[in-house]
């Protein structure tokens, strides 16, 4: 089965809404399962639950036929995320445009090509959908 992964920031802001938004739509069109993710950062002292994920997601968008809620603990949001579509091996992720940009400074920072999809579609062999603010 196909896997659609969308990192989101908890609790869900508008941004994050969006991004989720257009992760559902990817999964239902492709039959996908959905995999939620929010990571707890260490340094930031505060844990969202799995549990707390849930509620948020099902309460904007009800009860998500194959979709999982994680939450992962890491210091780099931009290296748990890529852990986590290496892990599940992901067919596409869904990141928002201000997601992009972290990767971006994060990637300048590795490489010397700030393009994230080019970046990505190099090391995984995972389609990347960025979602534009509205």
């Amino acid at each position: 089965m196909t896997l659609v992964v969308v990192p989101v920031r908890y609790p869900l802001t508008g941004h994050s809404k969006r991004t989720l938004e257009e992760a559902v739509r990817v999964a239902e069109e492709r039959d996908a399962a959905l995999t939620v993710l929010h990571v707890n950062v260490y340094h930031r002292g505060r844990e969202v639950t799995r549990a707390n994920l849930r509620r948020a997601v099902e309460a904007e968008f009800g009860k998500l036929p194959n979709a999982r809620c994680v939450v992962r603990e890491g210091f780099l949001v931009e290296e748990t995320i890529l852990d986590e579509v290496v892990a599940e091996e992901a067919d596409v992720v869904v990141i928002g445009h201000k997601q992009a940009s972290r990767w971006r400074r994060a990637l300048r920072r590795l490489t010397s090509d700030p393009d994230v999809e080019t970046y990505l579609r190099g090391k995984l062999d995972t389609e990347i959908v960025t979602v534009g603010a509205n």
